[in-house]
């Protein structure tokens, strides 16, 4: 059962996700520009955890790792996207790490934009291009709504921006990836967060609100991993 089920909704978040993302054309030598904003977010309010859940519901929810009722009762007040924004991320393709602060006082900063744009470049394609900012928060609001709860862990970082020619030589090795995918486009990742359940990051990342949503289940010491993206809102598995 996930965080939709239990009722944790979220209104659209507001911030570096107003900005119109620029055209995933770039390639590897010019340099994305970070976009400009001094609109400061609004507060996004997730609704309480239902308290009637069944006696059989909620020993299915134990049964998760993490539960998702970890998630309880808890307004994101003003204060929350207010502060600073610090993105940690890992490229296991590439061996990467970064820790970055891309979002201070209403402004992108450009270098740290820049750098996560290389960070979720096409790394088989070697081309990067510009990440829509609305991606960079809701990638953001995860990370920092699940570490007010212990859960302090670097996204990894499986798939970001695609070239065309990457994506469709994914198709062809049948990996699940759409003809018209937002990866092309830099409005999509593929993303994990070692120790966390895929069903509980998936249904956290869907109450967002901020776009579609693919849960992939796998097995194995690993799991599976969650795709988000900034286009129309939409759940499927994969």
């Amino acid at each position: 059962m996930g965080l939709a089920a239990l009722g944790l909704v979220a209104t659209p978040l507001i911030g570096c996700a107003s900005r119109t993302a620029a055209p995933a054309s770039a390639s590897a030598s010019a340099k994305p520009r970070a976009p400009r904003t001094g609109v400061p977010p609004q507060p996004t309010q997730l609704a309480s955890v239902d308290r009637s859940i069944t006696s059989q519901s909620r020993q299915a929810i134990t049964e998760l790792e993490p539960p998702p009722d970890i998630f309880d009762a808890q307004a994101l007040d003003l204060e929350f996207w207010l502060k600073p924004r610090t993105l940690e991320v890992v490229r296991p393709a590439s061996n990467e790490k970064a820790k970055l602060l891309y979002w201070k006082d209403g402004e992108v900063i450009d270098s740290a934009y820049q750098e996560l744009c290389h960070l979720l470049r096409d790394v088989n394609g070697k081309k990067t291009a510009p990440i829509d900012p609305k991606l960079l928060e809701t990638l953001w609001g995860t990370q920092a709504f699940v570490a007010r709860y212990g859960i302090e862990q670097p996204l990894e970082i499986l798939s970001g921006y695609r070239t065309a020619e990457s994506n469709g030589k994914l198709r062809e090795a049948g990996v699940p990836a759409a003809r018209q995918s937002l990866h092309i486009s830099g409005r999509a990742a593929d993303i994990r967060v070692a120790n966390l359940n895929a069903e509980v990051l998936g249904s956290l990342v869907r109450s967002f609100k901020q776009g579609g949503v693919g849960f992939y289940y796998r097995s194995g010491p690993r799991g599976g991993w969650i795709h988000a993206d900034t286009g129309l809102q939409r759940v499927w598995k994969g």
